[in-house]
């Protein structure tokens, strides 16, 4: 029987909460921080795919998540498409460069992976910060319009955004979910398991590695191209490194390689941050030991801890345990 914490009633009560949240928030700017905290968590959950199920860190996720914000930005304001015919296309886009980034990338293992991926995330914040005739340069693109009304329903005050973003978290996590728990996920654990081993039962490692790769910068670019739709401004900022090792603490607090530890992480940590803003410049010296603290003593991350320790448990019980 599977745990609470992957439970339907779990989940169910994690999206109760969600929707309850704006009517106990108190003000539009705990909105804002809880909407800018389900974009990264979109993209976290796809850094999640490649990094946590596949084993493949790729440290050029917020590059890609800035490809899929510069897309719409792009088509909307310079070719005057609206935001819904645009928002698509920030994951097709990220999709279809990642597929050259990872043919050549993945060929590579370990650190080298990671170290060439940083500089291929180092090129794409190069580009946009000097390609001024396509992305505006270091003035970056203002005047992103909002999405568009769906019906009578208008997506221009800080509520309407939340419920948007939280919709499309939803559906991120749907599709995660069943990614993960799938043939195709198992086949990606398979891989960040043992390279040698997958290959010797007939997995073909650059084709599922490609895909991965893929599905991973997908959600960076629609996280990306959401992200533009709601701050309706973007910079060159938006590629920068520390983005992507933000969604990396996320991960590592929350635990890689399950659904709901980086989503944990996504949204948990920036209330960290914001609850320690009274500390100023000092914050850091609290949140730094923070940080230290639950990498020794919950080296999986919260979730990844728990469902380790659950295995144990099932296993001295002789009980089947069922993965997150």
């Amino acid at each position: 029987m599977k745990g609470f914490i992957d439970s339907k009633l779990a989940w169910g009560l994690l999206l109760a909460a969600s929707l309850v949240f704006p009517w106990v928030a108190g003000n539009d700017y705990h909105l804002t921080v809880m909407s800018t905290a389900f974009i990264f968590a979109i993209a976290t959950l796809g850094l999640n795919l490649i990094t946590g199920y596949t084993g493949q860190l790729n440290l050029a996720h917020a590059g890609f998540m800035a490809v899929g914000a510069y897309t719409v930005g792009i088509l909307t304001v310079d070719h005057g498409w609206s935001f819904w015919a645009a928002f698509p296309m920030a994951g097709v886009v990220s999709a279809f460069i990642g597929y050259f980034v990872g043919i050549v990338s993945l060929r590579l293992k370990g650190h080298f992976f990671s170290i060439f991926t940083l500089c291929v995330g180092y090129i794409m914040f190069l580009l946009i910060e000097k390609w001024e005739s396509l992305t505006h340069g270091t003035v970056g693109i203002m005047g992103i319009p909002a999405p568009e009304p769906i019906g009578s329903v208008a997506f221009e005050s800080p509520l309407a955004l939340y419920y948007l973003t939280l919709f499309f978290l939803v559906m991120a996590v749907w599709a995660m979910r069943r990614i993960v728990k799938s043939l195709l996920g198992r086949t990606f654990i398979a891989i960040r398991n043992s390279d040698e081993l997958a290959e010797a039962l007939g997995i073909n490692l650059m084709r599922n590695k490609t895909l991965a790769f893929m599905l991973s910068v997908f959600y960076a670019g629609m996280a990306g191209g959401l992200y533009a739709g709601f701050v309706r401004f973007i910079g060159p900022d938006i590629a920068g490194a520390h983005h992507t090792f933000d969604m990396m603490i996320f991960m590592i607090v929350g635990g890689l390689g399950t659904v709901l530890g980086p989503l944990l992480g996504a949204i948990g940590m920036p209330w960290l941050t914001q609850s320690l803003q009274f500390l100023q410049e000092y914050r850091f010296i609290v949140f730094g030991p923070i940080l230290v603290a639950l990498v020794i003593f919950l080296p999986h991350g919260i979730v990844g801890s728990f469902l380790a320790w659950r295995a144990r448990r099932d296993a001295k019980e002789g009980k089947p345990h069922a993965q997150d």
